[in-house]
């Protein structure tokens, strides 16, 4: 039986910078967000993953299926939608460490189930437990959900991402 309690969030210097792009109107949240993301992130952005919405539970992504990403068969290449699953989970898991630790792809476990039709959307989840865990040690992994689906709103891929933290070194 989980206890329930309250979790309070802290803030680091990238969900800072969120919080406050958040308040901006609402027709200028995704590029300002994508913007800043593509330009740490430099490999997402060369496959045009773009940020729909960030808070400290849940992040929104999503990829058009345009020629640049695209494999033989016209669909959105197998990596391209690797790419997508990890910065889905990899934001929505930056945004709960804090700045004294170093967050770490530990694990990717991609499953292909059928072709991809269209473009992706991933929405990618952080329950209060697993921030809470985050926040207060100072080493550990967790898993972090996320769902991938197409155009036909089905899920064409599993993907399974295990993010790690450890202290930085001073």
């Amino acid at each position: 039986m989980l206890i329930p309690f309250k979790v309070e969030i802290m803030a680091n210097q990238f969900s800072a910078f969120v919080n406050k792009v958040n308040k901006a109107p609402q027709f200028m949240q995704s590029f300002l967000l994508t913007t800043l993301f593509t330009h740490k992130v430099k490999f997402a952005g060369t496959t045009g993953v773009k940020i729909e919405k960030i808070t400290h539970q849940q992040t929104i992504l999503s990829l058009k299926n345009k020629k640049s990403v695209q494999n033989h068969i016209g669909g959105i290449h197998a990596i391209a939608a690797a790419v997508l699953a990890e910065s889905a989970t990899g934001i929505v898991f930056g945004m709960n460490v804090p700045d004294s630790r170093l967050p770490l792809l530990k694990s990717m476990k991609v499953s292909y189930q059928r072709r991809m039709q269209g473009d992706l959307k991933a929405i990618a989840n952080l329950t209060p437990e697993k921030i809470q865990m985050i926040e207060q040690q100072d080493k550990g992994d967790v898993i972090v959900p996320v769902i991938i689906t197409d155009e036909s709103r089905q899920e064409p891929i599993e993907c399974e991402m295990e993010w790690a933290w450890v202290s930085k070194k001073r």
